[in-house]
Parts: C-alpha cells; structure tokens; sequence
C-alpha cells in the first residue's frame, strides 16, 4: 500500500531517556521536492494570470506608461490636465512625505489609472471589432476591402502571444435575435416537412405565439443576455443534460477512436504510459494556461471556458438533477481492470511519473492476480442506468466508511483508465472491425467504464486506445483538441524502444497501485444488477456501422467549388430520403464559441433546397444540369444557415430559453411545446480536425484519426457523425436502433456511398458549362438573377 511505503519513511522509538526519532532523507527529499513543485507551479499560474488579465496589453507596457509620466514632472509638462495635482493633494498621510515622495507617487497612481483605462479601452475596441461577422458570409476564396480592413484591425488589436485565456473578456456576449426572425426561419424550415394543412396550423401557432406571450418571454431573455455572460449555456447545460433522468450511457455520452491506421506499439502498458503522460503534459499546460488559443481562419479567437474542466471532473448523480463537480490539482487515477479498481498516484519527487513509471504501474495490474470483492465487478453498472437508482444507491451506501473513501478516489481522480481484456480497433481484413471497436468505446460491458468521468481513457492489449466522455461540461471538439495533443505527442515526442517499451530507466522503487476497498450489501448488489440489466438491454440494441469512404475527399469536394460540409449533408439528405422514403427533421451541430462561454446551435439541414434538390435526383426525367443547379442552390442555403448558427441568429437555441423561461413564468404556450416535442430523426455532426500544424499528413498519411461518434437519439432515427480526413478520406459512424424495424445503420451507410457519388458524377466541366449557359438564359428571360 502507498501509505504503508510512505510511513517507512518516519519511525520513533520511546526510550527510558526520551524519543529517537528516525526520519527518511528519500522521504524528505520528495517532501522538498514536492513542495517546491507547488510553489512553482502557483507562481506560473499567478503570472500567467496576470499576463492574461492584462492581455492585450503586458505588464512591462505598465512600466513605460510610469515612465512617461515620471518625466513629465521633469520638462513641467502636465499631461493629466491637472489630475496628478489633484491626486497629490488628496493623498492620505501626505504631511508625512516629501513633496518629491508626493509627486512621484501622484504620478505612478494616475500612470497606473491611465495604463487600467487603456487596457479597457483596448479590449472593448477588440470586442467590438469581434463584434463584426460580416467576413463569415462572404464568398469562400473572395475578401472584400472592408473585411481585409477588419482583418488588419483585429490583429492590430490582438496582441502578440496570447495565452490560452487572453480573449476571454474580449469575446462578445451571444447576440438574442428577434423573435420575428426567429419564428420566419423555424417556419421557412418546417415547410418542407409538413403539408398544407399542417403547415397552416404551425403558421397559426407560430403568430399567435409572436402576437401575444413572445414579447413578454423575450424581455426577460434579453435582462439575461445582459446580465448572464451567455444566456444559453447554463440553462442547456442544466436542462438538457442534469436534469435527465434517463441512462446517460449511449443516450448522451460519445466517443473518440484512436489512430486509423497505425499503432506506435503493442504493450498495452506502454502504450497506456505514453498516453497518460501525454494526458498529464496536456493537464499541466491546461492549468497553466499556456496552450495557444483556437482561431478561426488564424485570428478570430475562440471561447476557451469549456477546457477549464477537463480533467479532475465527474458528473455527481441527484435525485431531480446532477451536478458537475470540479476539483483541481488532482494526483492520482484510477484504474480498472477485470473487476478490479486500483489507485495509481501520478507524481514522485515533485513531478510526474514518466511514461516508462507508468507503464511499470500498469504492468503491476495487468499481472494483478487478484479476484474482485463482492459487487465490485459490475460497480461501475451504476454510472449507466437510471440516474435516480444511481443517487439513492450513493446516499444510502457510499456515504460512509470504506465505500465513501473509495468511492471519492474515483470521483476526485484526474480521470479514470480502463485496462480492456478484448482487442479491438480498425482492421481491414474484417469487415465489421470499426462496428465492435465503436461500441466497445460507446458502452463496452457497461459496467468497465465509469461513465459519470468527464472521460475514460480506454486501453486494449493490442496497444490501440480510445475515449469515452461524459457529454455535459464540454462538447466533443473540446475533448478532440486534447486527444489530438495527446496522439502527437505519443508518436512523434515521446515514442518507444525497439522492443515496444516506453523509452526512459526504469524505477523499482514506485509503491505498488492500491486496490480499493469496498463493503457492498447484498442490497446494493441487487441494484447494481438491476442497473446492468437496464444498461445492457440499451447497449444490445445499439446498431452501429463505420464505414470509410475512400473514393474521394475533401481535395475534390474543393475542386468542384463547394463547401465539403454542405455536399455531405446534403448527400445526406439524400441517402435518408432513398433509406425511409420521406424527408425528416434533421439535426446539424454548429459551434457557438466566437461568444464568450458558448457552446453549440442547430442547424436545420432538411430545407426547401436540399429537398428540391432530392426530388430532382430521383426524378428520371430530369437532367444533370437541372440537378447541379439546384445543388448549388442547395449549398448555399446550407452554407447560409450553417453560418447564422455560428453568428448568434440560429434558430433552435433561442425557442428553448423562451421555453425555459414560459415554465419558470407559468406560462403555457402550445407553440413551444410543439416546437420542443418534435423528434430529431436523423441527427448529424462533424468532428473537426483543429490542430493541423502538429502532424503533417502529406509526409505521415498513415498518422490520421478515425474521429468519433455517438448513439442514436431517437429510437427510429439514426445518428451519423462523420470526420473529413486529410484531401482524400470520409469516416462515417453511423448508428442507430435494432429494435426499430425501419432502420439498418449498414443499409444507411451504402446509401451514404452512393448518394456520395452520384453527387460526385454530377461534377463534369460539359455539366457546369451547361449550368452557367442555362442561367444565363433563365436571366434574360426573368430579367433577373436565377443563379
């Protein structure tokens, strides 16, 4: 035991004639050691604190703004109109001191009010320059003067070096758009779902809504705007994921699969080592906040408050709600393997186990012999079935002893690794290798991850790895920025001998990991088994389908003068239209992070466009010119909604904070309740790649991610996400439910396929010649523009 080996290190013995006290130097030397990490470790916090507090100023701009005011007293130049008189004059104690004293001090407290004002003034001019979104709906490849001024000014404004959270308080606030326009794009989107008559009745709920509860609800949603930092994010946070009460396993939690192709080594310990470490570099950087913050195209800075509580995090069950937990400066993991839970403390001597410790320490588990205690083996269950079982089973059994002591090492642990027993990941001998890996990573055996973690990092004995996060303190490009550190630094820094091992000597002298100790009743058991049923009978209906397009990418959707996003989706709307027959509601995932705390919006694929669009292709009659017009169409509109949803003007996010607010007022709006009801049937994203500069994919192609994905959200639906790799790569993860008779995730990926390329075939020079001649036609003909 840990503690056992720490107590070796101090030991007295009462004699007749007093105490013989013995006292380890090893154990003194890491007690320095780890003191003097503390203090350093505070002192970089405190710096880079002030640094971003300041930013876009320093703190050495401070002294020159002294500087020039100390010399005004010299040449008898006042350029405080009289103020450091003022503040002279008015100085508490100043019988006291010198007239020199006074004014010298006078002068550094008016340059220091100076050098405060400056820095406001500086950062309010960038929040309204970052105010500005008229650049996002410009033409791709084309910038106007006034853009190109922007531009210039932003980085002017921007400073040099910007830590992590240097542009917080420079973000903008999420914009609350008008009703009005609101209600115009959620019915202009509706339009294609419903007929006539439906349609009407919406129109009429839609108005009568606008006409008398909307401005009272959108009074108070605009107090909060003002007073709230973001008038979406706590509210989604609280009522979308806390506040369910169902299973959050499958139904909210996703996953991140490791590298596609490569597996830098085969030792799961080694591999797990490198990667931890890895996790821990990250971790370190993260609370320092020294990692560069995320830009749109390079200069538009994104909100970084997600990052925050990466690490150190668990979702804590309620019985009404659960709330997030967040500790910080956390030095130990979990770890679990075949039943067993083991604590592995992450630091020594004041700084962290290297990659080669810690595979020692994972080897120590692998070769652990030992049986699981009673009810330990499916412990874990807990964290995947109904939220309510899970928060009476925590009051009533792990509030005390043993069990609330081991119980805290996990939820207060950096974050929770999983040593697998079955192999898993991409292979291309075996057809359905990405499906086993994908559920695996979603749900496992629904009681060997613990799904409450903010994540769980996975680790199979063929060496491959991958994650499974909790979906409420962050969304999934979050966890992607570290998980692709993480991958970088694995293979192209830390690396592994010849023989697989991690690099580095190897230390003998680490206290071996900690079993934690439980005493579970029978009680408890029954209801961990109940959880397991509920978990398992979710995971077993799991449907799910990877499939890797290969037949083209990213560089020829470019080729073609297109938005690659827009030609998936709406290949997209065309397979859902060839695999059920009919058009759906359909959910697109757009980041809101150019505000400050935001996190996603809606964007509503399904319109009138892509639907006409579809119909075109699968009208015989018609012809491929018709078909790449109305495409073109098509992308725009999804181009011109994907871009409103990351300005502030989406259309879903608003609906539910007036929601939210008609329940907190008590009043009922059957407009809003028809809007909230109405089920996502096809519910999509796209995993970006953020951080191109750390691997070059031209010169390691092979070094590329397999992205992500999630389950099904609605149980006669399917959730597809899917990830653009390099110029000549789609990964589609695709899923849905056996038990619906309408749905076949692999079905669904064939039409993808085709629907992919039978878009592609309508890419040919006669075509596009054809298209430009026919609008040239259709404008002298209408005297107007059809194109």
């Amino acid at each position: 035991m840990a503690e056992a080996h720490q107590a070796v290190g101090f030991q007295f013995t009462v004699r007749p004639d007093g105490v013989d006290l013995k006292l380890s130097q090893e154990v003194i030397k890491n007690i320095y050691l780890s003191g003097v990490t503390a203090w350093k470790k505070k002192a970089i916090q405190f710096k880079n604190g002030v640094l971003a507090g300041v930013y876009p100023a320093s703190p050495s701009s401070w002294l020159i703004v002294v500087i020039a005011m100390m010399s005004s007293l010299y040449i008898r130049i006042d350029p405080s109109l009289g103020m450091i008189d003022a503040i002279k004059d008015n100085l508490p104690q100043r019988d006291y001191m010198s007239v020199q004293t006074r004014a010298v001090l006078s002068a550094i407290l008016f340059a220091t009010g100076l050098w405060l004002f400056l820095i406001y003034l500086l950062r309010y001019t960038l929040k309204a320059l970052l105010s500005y979104h008229g650049w996002i709906f410009e033409s791709h490849g084309k910038m106007s003067t006034s853009t190109k001024v922007w531009l210039s000014l932003v980085k002017m404004f921007s400073g040099r070096r910007p830590l992590l959270y240097s542009f917080q308080a420079s973000l903008p606030r999420l914009p609350v758009p008008s009703v009005d326009d609101t209600i115009h794009r959620y019915l202009e989107s509706v339009r294609p779902l419903l007929d006539g008559e439906q349609y009407n009745q919406m129109e009429i709920l839609a108005n009568d809504f606008k006409d008398s509860k909307a401005t009272q609800l959108q009074r108070y949603l605009i107090l909060k705007s003002w007073w709230a930092t973001n008038y979406v994010s706590d509210w989604w946070e609280e009522y979308i994921y806390l506040r369910g009460r169902s299973p959050i396993m499958v139904n909210s939690n996703f996953y991140i699969m490791d590298l596609l192709y490569m597996t830098p080594t085969h030792r799961q310990a080694a591999r797990a080592g490198n990667v931890v470490h890895a996790m821990l570099q990250y971790r370190r950087k993260l609370e320092r906040g020294e990692h560069a913050p995320l830009r749109a195209v390079g200069t538009v800075p994104m909100c970084s408050t997600q990052m925050e509580r990466m690490f150190n995090t668990t979702r804590i069950p309620g019985i009404e709600t659960d709330i997030v937990q967040h500790l910080t400066d956390r030095k130990h993991l979990i770890v679990y393997h075949k039943g067993r839970f083991f604590q592995v403390w992450l630091y020594t001597g004041g700084r962290h186990l290297l990659p080669s410790e810690l595979e020692t320490q994972f080897q120590k588990i692998l070769n652990d012999t030992s049986e699981p205690q009673p009810g330990e083996l499916k412990l874990a269950a807990l964290t995947a079935g109904n939220r309510v079982p899970w928060a009476r089973a925590r009051i009533k059994y792990f509030s005390l002893g043993v069990n609330k002591v081991s119980l805290d090492a996990i939820e207060s642990a950096a974050f929770v690794l999983t040593l697998d027993d079955e192999p898993q990941g991409y292979d291309s001998a075996k057809t359905n290798s990405l499906d086993s890996y994908a559920k695996s990573l979603l749900h496992g055996k629904c009681y060997d991850r613990w799904f409450d973690k903010s994540f769980t990092l996975i680790s199979y004995p063929n060496g491959k790895m991958g994650i499974n996060a909790e979906h409420s303190w962050a969304d999934a490009p979050v966890v992607g920025h570290m998980w692709e550190y993480v991958l970088a630094t694995d293979c192209f820094h830390l690396g592994y001998t010849e023989e697989g091992h991690c690099k580095g000597d190897v230390n003998k002298g680490l206290p071996h990991p900690t079993r934690l100790q439980w005493q579970i009743p029978k009680e408890c058991q029954e209801i961990i088994g109940t959880s397991y049923l509920s978990a398992k009978q979710i995971a077993d209906d799991v449907d799910f389908h990877g499939y890797l397009f290969s037949e083209f990418g990213k560089g020829l959707i470019k080729k073609c003068r297109t938005s690659p996003d827009a030609f998936i989706q709406l290949a997209l709307q065309l397979a859902q239209f060839r695999d059920q027959g009919v058009f759906c509601l359909t959910y697109e995932s757009s980041m809101t992070r150019m505000f400050r705390d935001g996190r996603t919006e809606t964007v509503r694929s399904c319109t009138s466009e892509a639907v006409a669009f579809v119909r075109a292709m699968e009208d015989a009659s018609g012809t491929n010119v018709q078909r790449l017009a109305l495409f073109r169409r098509a992308a725009d509109k999804h181009q011109n909604m994907y871009r409103l949803a990351m300005t502030g003007s989406g259309i879903d996010r608003h609906l539910f904070c007036l929601y939210i607010v008609s329940k907190y007022l008590g009043v009922d709006s059957p407009f809003l309740e028809k809007v909230l009801s109405e089920p996502w049937k096809l519910s999509t994203s796209q995993t970006p790649q953020q951080q191109l500069n750390l691997v070059d994919i031209n010169k390691f192609p092979k070094y590329v991610g397999a992205g992500g994905g999630f389950g099904p959200v609605a149980d006669d639906g399917y959730g597809v996400s899917y990830i653009i790799v390099g110029e000549n790569l789609i990964t589609f993860h695709i899923s849905s439910k056996f038990s619906s008779p309408d749905t076949d995730s692999c079905r669904f990926g064939q039409h993808i396929r085709k629907a992919m390329l039978d878009i592609q075939g309508l890419f040919k020079p006669e075509n596009d010649k054809k298209m430009v001649e026919h609008g040239k036609l259709v404008q002298l003909e209408n005297g107007k523009k059809h194109i």
